[in-house]
This record gives structure tokens, C-alpha cells and sequence, in this order.
């Protein structure tokens, strides 16, 4: 019989469940400071609900936060009825209190940016708000709602990726906005905001890292992996390969380093064999023995 592992519900009231709806709390909360501080008054378009909530409020005068809220609440209803329930509570409660909170600030704030006459500023450091709010909701299991909802319900039909769908959607709706208000300086804006949000969200969920990743063939694989092993006190696996000229058996060692680390390895692969290939990718996060642990990862997602 096959095994399967569940995600368990989190119990009401318990630690987990006070800090996810703390990190929702929080996070729709800053998320509403980027809108109404920084993009809207600015007429940025950041894709997404909210991007054409605010071309709405500029052009008819209506709320933004009531106005994404018409919009989220029938495309989650038909999200539930197409792909299922996976629009938790969580989504429901993290849109609508986004709502609330962009219509109470545009109500105790106004219409005016926060720095005036700065739309390069406003749009990174928008981008930058609404980039962390949106990875603390992401880090609760929740999401923001919006036109991702769009996106997966063509992928399901389209059989195209999901990202490159929501890119396709975000960007309709950015270019858009030149036709909303005849200035081709506030798409450009606003794919700035888009860049700064996307980056802001995986750094906030991810950290900053900088190990490197190496694949490295090589006849003296035994060599190095001793370097590897004693001088620098990390490890590897090895991996089985064959020549695509040759098709004779190779050995890839496979193992994550350190800048630091990188640039000794290197000079020992040198002077034990300087004609092995050595490919150097960043590795965007790494878990397990010598680095952050997985249960690390968990308990601060």
C-alpha cells in the first residue's frame, strides 16, 4: 500500500496557529502600507487585483481595497468550483483583511504619496513592501488571492506553466495601464515595482545565500574528493555518468561549498588536475548536514 504524508491542519489557538494569523495580520497590513504610501498615489500598476483596482480608482473614483475585494471573492468562489478547494481560510482571511486595511489607510492617509514627486522611489520601495507583506502571508501557507487564481485555471486548460502564465497575466494587465492613462513611463514604473516585489518576496522566504553548488568530472576524482574531504572538511556525493563522445564511464562529484571555500577548492582541482570541468552554479538554498537544517526551514516557515 502506498504511503502518503498529510500536512496537519493546525489546531485553533494553538502557537502555530497565532503565529501564522500574525504573520497574515502583519503582512496584509504592510502589504497595504506599499499600495497607499507608495504605488497608488504614484498611478503604478503592479499587475495582479490590486493593479487593476488601482487604475479603477484613478479613472472612476472607486475604493481600491472594497474593489479588489469584488474581484477576489467570485474569482475564489470559481477557483473552489474548477480546481478544487485549495483556497484555504487563510487566503480568505489574508484578501480581505488586505482590503480593509488599503481602504483604512486610504481613508486616514489620503491620496498622497508618501514622497512626492519620486516615482522611482515610490515604485522600489512599494515593490519592496509589498514584496516582504506578501512573503510573510506565503510564509503563513496563505496567499494574497488575485489573478494567480486567473493563471492556474488557464494552466489547467492550456497545459502551460503556471509561472509563465502569471507573468502573461500580470503583464496584460501593466500594459494596460498605458492605455488607462496614456503614459508609457507608468508601465515602465510599475515592471520596476514587479522586479522589486519578485526578488524582496524570495529573499524574505529563502535568506540571502551565496554557496556555490559544483559538478566536477575528472579521471583524479579520488584526488579531489581526498582534497575535498580533509583540506576543506565537506562532503559529496558522487554521481554516475557516462561521455556523450565517448560514452566511457565518468565520475561527477557533486558537493556545496562555501565563496570562501569555492576559491581554495578551485586551486586544488587545479594542481591535481587541470584539465577537469568544473561547472559553478549558485545554489539558491541549502539544507541538511554542515548548513541550515531542514527542521530549521520548517519551524521558520
Amino acid at each position: 500500500m502506498k504511503n502518503t504524508v498529510l500536512l496537519q491542519p493546525e489546531k485553533i489557538f494553538s502557537a502555530t496557529w497565532f503565529r501564522s494569523y500574525s504573520f497574515i495580520t502583519i503582512g496584509t497590513f504592510i502589504m497595504a502600507c506599499g499600495y497607499v504610501l507608495f504605488i497608488s498615489p504614484e498611478k503604478i500598476v503592479p499587475g495582479g487585483i490590486y493593479g487593476i483596482s488601482i487604475m479603477l480608482h484613478h479613472l472612476l473614483g472607486l475604493p481600491i481595497g472594497l474593489t479588489a475585494l469584488a474581484f477576489n471573492i467570485p474569482l475564489t468562489i470559481i477557483g473552489t468550483k474548477i480546481l478544487g478547494p485549495r483556497f484555504g481560510v487563510k487566503t480568505v482571511v489574508a484578501f480581505v483583511l488586505t482590503s480593509v486595511f488599503v481602504d483604512l489607510l486610504s481613508y486616514f492617509h489620503g491620496n498622497e504619496p508618501l514622497v512626492k514627486g519620486e516615482t522611482l522611489v515610490s515604485g522600489i520601495f512599494g515593490g519592496l513592501l509589498v514584496g516582504i507583506g506578501v512573503a510573510l502571508t506565503f510564509k503563513a501557507k496563505a496567499t494574497s488571492g488575485g489573478t494567480d487564481v486567473v493563471a492556474m485555471i488557464l494552466a489547467k486548460y492550456t497545459r502551460r506553466p503556471l509561472g509563465q502564465l502569471m507573468m502573461m497575466v500580470d503583464s496584460s494587465i501593466v500594459l494596460l495601464s498605458y492605455l488607462a492613462f496614456g503614459d508609457w513611463r507608468i508601465p515602465l514604473f510599475s515592471w520596476i515595482t514587479i522586479f522589486v516585489m519578485g526578488r524582496v518576496v524570495d529573499t524574505v522566504m529563502h535568506g540571502f545565500s551565496y554557496d556555490k553548488t559544483l559538478f566536477i568530472v575528472s579521471d583524479k576524482y579520488h584526488e579531489i574528493r581526498d582534497s575535498i574531504i580533509t583540506d576543506l572538511h565537506r562532503g559529496g556525493t558522487f554521481l554516475h555518468g557516462a561521455g556523450m563522445y565517448n560514452q566511457a564511464d565518468k565520475q561527477i562529484i557533486f558537493t556545496v561549498v562555501n565563496p570562501r571555500e569555492l576559491s581554495m577548492l578551485q586551486e586544488y582541482i587545479h594542481r591535481i588536475d587541470p584539465d577537469a570541468f568544473v561547472a559553478v552554479l549558485d545554489a539558491y538554498e541549502i539544507l541538511g548536514k554542515g548548513f541550515k537544517s531542514l527542521s530549521e526551514k520548517v519551524e521558520d516557515s
